[in-house]
Order: structure tokens, then C-alpha cells, then sequence
């Protein structure tokens, strides 16, 4: 855990906590020592353990927390996969957060893992994207990698990926790829988004160090695979499901990126039972 992590935790018991929990405070005695188990109500990865046991830390340190697996162990049904020891009003004020960050980042561990089982056997491998909760992305992307899968990059500032809307600017995509070579300092890998052969024919004779496939259908993917030949690692992005991702490996891509696994994974259904 980094002080980054432990920043977003204190907002997030800032935000719920308030000037103190009523609730809490009018119903728990101040020497009630208590014991609660995390339960898993489905089948799933679990992920934010580390995050519970530095939420919990945060509001008493006196709080003993408790892990019986690993992040990025699959639990079952009705499994007491943690629990939590100490004094009875810290829990109660620490439970919503905890639990939250232990569901999304479960459910994204979970989606992760069913897409990474999907291409079992093929090079493909899984990637996110930024589409994360604000706020939240370095957990959001972290649960990725619990899951199986890899981190695309972190935010605008650590690769270059050109898009649509950034070849539109500039009129092309040789004229953007100069553009941000004679500026970028500090000389950053180099993606380019290409809809069709003829665009990823101009972007391969630039020698970029990543192409992305955008919304090509596997016929085209696999044409794609062909033309490159291993020269460039080739992306596969655009309406990707569990569905068709087998499909998609199959072709011969090197990576493909899902933005479903952080902005539409279900959370885990996890419960804190005293």
C-alpha cells in the first residue's frame, strides 16, 4: 500500500464518517469489543483485503484484521473468507467503506478472471482501460491485475495513444505521429488507433511501438495479425463481451482491451455479520 492508497481511504471514511456516527455512537458502548466475518454471498475473486485492513487501521488501530485467503483467491458461497476484532464502534463506523471497497474491487477481480479464463490458451491478454471510477482508478486497476489481467496505461501522461479525434486535428496519422515525436521530450511509447487496413499499412511503415485495432470485426483482425507479423504488437478495442472475446484471441491479436471491467463490473455481494 502506498500513501496514494491511503489518501483516498481517509477521504472515503472523511466523506461517510462526517463529524462522527450517530447511529453508532447512540446504540455501541464505548467498551463493547466486538467480532464481525466477511461472507461471501457468491461465488468470486476476492480483491481489497489490503484495502479493508488499512480502512479498518485508519479508523482504531486497535482493530485486529483478519484475512483466511489471498487477494486474488476465488471463494465460495457462504465462505468467511476475513474477519474483523476490536473495539465495537470503530467497526460499525469503518464497515461501509471497508465493504466497499472490498465489493467493487471483487467484482472487478471476478470479471477480470472470467475474461482472462476466456482466452486461456491463445497470446492474447487482457487489458483494462481508463474508464475507472473517478478517484478510485489505482484500485480499480489494481483488482485488474488480482483478476489476471493488465494495466493499460495509467493515466494521459505515461504513453502516448493516439486517437481518432487527435489524427482528425492534425489531418492524419504520419502528420500526428511527427507531431508528437518532435515535441514528447521524453520520447514515450506510441500507440495509434487505426479503424481499417489502409490506416494500419500507414501507421506500421511509421514504426510505432503499438497499434490498436478499433472496432474491426475478426475478419479484419485477422488480415491485421497477417499484414503486421509479429513487427508490432497489435490491440484489440471496441464492443468487446465474454461472448466474443474468445473470438477476438483467436485471431492472433496481442492484447485486448476491455472497458467493462471497471466501468460496468457488478459488484460482489459481500457481507460483515457481528
Amino acid at each position: 500500500m502506498t500513501n496514494n492508497h491511503g489518501d483516498i481511504i481517509r477521504r472515503a471514511l472523511e466523506e461517510d464518517i462526517g463529524d462522527g456516527d450517530v447511529t453508532t455512537l447512540c446504540t455501541i458502548p464505548p467498551d463493547a469489543v466486538l467480532h464481525g466475518k466477511f461472507i461471501a454471498k457468491s461465488v468470486g475473486i476476492i480483491a481489497g483485503l489490503e484495502a479493508a485492513k488499512l480502512t479498518f487501521s485508519l479508523v482504531d488501530e486497535r482493530l485486529e484484521f483478519i484475512s483466511h485467503v489471498s487477494d486474488g483467491d476465488q471463494v465460495g458461497v457462504k465462505q468467511v473468507f476475513a474477519e474483523v476484532r476490536g473495539p465495537g464502534q470503530a467497526i460499525l463506523t469503518g464497515e461501509r467503506v471497508a465493504l466497499n471497497f472490498l465489493q467493487r474491487m471483487s467484482g472487478i477481480a471476478t470479471l477480470t478472471r472470467q475474461f482472462a479464463d476466456a482466452v486461456k490458451g491463445t497470446s492474447a491478454v487482457i487489458l483494462d482501460t481508463r474508464k475507472t471510477a473517478p478517484g478510485l482508478r489505482v484500485f480499480d486497476k489494481w483488482a485488474v491485475r488480482l483478476g489476471g489481467g493488465q494495466n493499460h496505461r495509467f493515466g494521459l501522461f505515461d504513453m502516448v495513444l493516439i486517437k481518432d479525434n487527435h489524427i482528425a486535428a492534425l489531418g492524419g496519422i504520419s502528420a500526428t505521429v511527427a507531431c508528437v515525436r518532435a515535441k514528447d521530450s521524453r520520447k514515450r511509447a506510441i500507440e495509434v488507433e487505426v479503424k481499417n487496413l489502409a490506416e494500419l499499412q500507414e501507421a506500421l511503415a511509421l514504426g510505432v511501438d503499438r497499434i490498436m485495432l478499433d472496432n474491426m470485426n475478426s475478419e479484419q483482425m485477422r488480415e491485421a495479425v497477417r499484414v503486421t507479423s509479429g513487427r508490432v504488437p497489435l490491440e484489440a478495442s471496441g464492443n468487446v463481451s465474454l461472448e466474443n472475446v474468445a473470438d477476438i484471441a483467436a485471431t492472433g491479436v496481442n492484447y485486448i482491451s476491455v472497458g467493462m471491467l471497471t466501468h460496468s463490473a457488478k459488484a460482489m455481494d459481500i457481507s460483515l455479520l457481528l
